[in-house]
């Protein structure tokens, strides 16, 4: 990569700092937050075990990024004219702005924080699929930000997020004991059809959109270039195993409300 060098990098990761620590500190308020509602508004917190307290505030900033980070993500990459062929001179894998280095930076925090609780109560809120997820989602998106590059391709991962509040909604609703609830078939069906979407066909789209473009693509610095022909393909590996046992609880699912009904 041309004007590429360690010292720029740690110069541009410095520059991002603030977002990354803004990213850690949204996290506590939220945590704290949703806490404090859920033991105003909802009745059965108080009868949540200790653990069970810690994942419901947890998956609280778990949703707020994930909205955040994937509306963002959606702005940047589809509305606005950054990554367009023929928004700008310069080459697609060289553009970013200042409000993509704030999201990736602030989505390294929610990481960060959300990696240490998962490490501090394991494997209580995620198994090892969930620590190499977070560890391959820092890694990629420290890249793209201390080089500048391939940002379009992080935040196209990023925007899978979106998922996330489906799957916090069904966990919730599972504690609550609405399991047999129509939100939660609602849900169910909601997560699946999202998941498609955002994290097998997105994907296919993602890789379409990096073969039409290696020329450019080739130009990433050596050790970007071969992790994006290496990460991705293991996210979206995680995502088919997800996506399988998604199905499958679909299916389950479905089955006891046709027989109850």
């Amino acid at each position: 990569m041309s004007g590429f060098s360690f010292s720029t990098g740690v110069r541009m990761l410095a520059g991002v700092s603030v977002p990354v620590f803004s990213g850690i500190l949204m996290c506590k308020i939220v945590y704290e937050v949703t806490g404090r509602i859920s033991l105003s508004y909802f009745k059965g917190y108080t009868k949540l075990r200790k653990e069970q307290q810690v994942e419901w505030n947890n998956r609280g900033f778990s949703t707020f990024h994930a909205l955040l980070a994937a509306a963002i993500s959606f702005y940047l990459v589809v509305l606005s004219d950054l990554f367009r062929d023929d928004g700008h001179d310069e080459l697609v894998i060289n553009r970013h702005s200042t409000l993509s280095n704030t999201i990736l930076g602030v989505s390294i925090g929610y990481f960060l924080a959300d990696l240490g609780m998962i490490l501090w109560c394991f494997p209580a809120l995620g198994g090892k699929e969930y620590v190499v997820h977070h560890g391959l989602s820092m890694y990629s998106i420290l890249l793209a930000l201390m080089s500048g590059q391939a940002q379009i391709y992080i935040l196209m991962v990023l925007f899978t997020e979106i998922t996330t509040p489906f799957v916090n909604l069904r966990w919730y609703l599972d504690v609550a004991g609405q399991k047999s609830s129509k939100l939660y078939v609602y849900n169910g069906i909601a997560l699946f059809v999202g998941w498609l979407v955002a994290r097998v066909l997105l994907f296919i789209f993602f890789f379409t959109h990096m073969y039409l473009h290696f020329d450019q693509v080739k130009m990433i610095f050596p050790l970007g270039f071969y992790s994006i022909l290496m990460v991705p393909p293991m996210i979206s590996l995680l995502n088919l195993f997800w996506f399988w046992k998604i199905l499958k609880g679909l299916i389950k699912t479905l089955s006891k409300a046709r027989h109850k009904s």
